[in-house]
């Protein structure tokens, strides 16, 4: 694939940069040079090869999934304009 002069304006037009007179066929250049990276990624054999997410191999501690109340009423409450036992009292919206 190769990008001319009119598909850097189209491309700057939908990302809606502007771009000097001067820039577009350089640009048409470095796009090119990074689509020619990119098609030659392409032909690597990546068969048996696990994807990744990082390239430094890390695995989140993991906790449990256990359903509870979370204990913290009190503390959830503790700044509650008003409170009906261990409720939220807030003023009535509908009439």
């Amino acid at each position: 694939m190769s990008l001319d002069r009119s598909t850097v304006e189209k491309v700057a037009q939908l990302a809606k940069l502007a771009i000097d007179e001067d820039d577009k066929d350089r640009l048409a250049g470095e796009l090119n040079a990074i689509i020619g990276f990119v098609e030659q990624l392409s032909e690597l054999d990546t068969t048996g090869v696990q994807p990744m997410t990082s390239v430094v191999e890390a695995n989140a501690p993991l906790r449990a999934d256990v359903v509870n109340d979370g204990d913290i009423a009190e503390k959830v409450l503790a700044n509650a304009p008003e409170r009906v036992q261990d409720f939220f009292a807030v003023p009535k919206v509908v009439e």
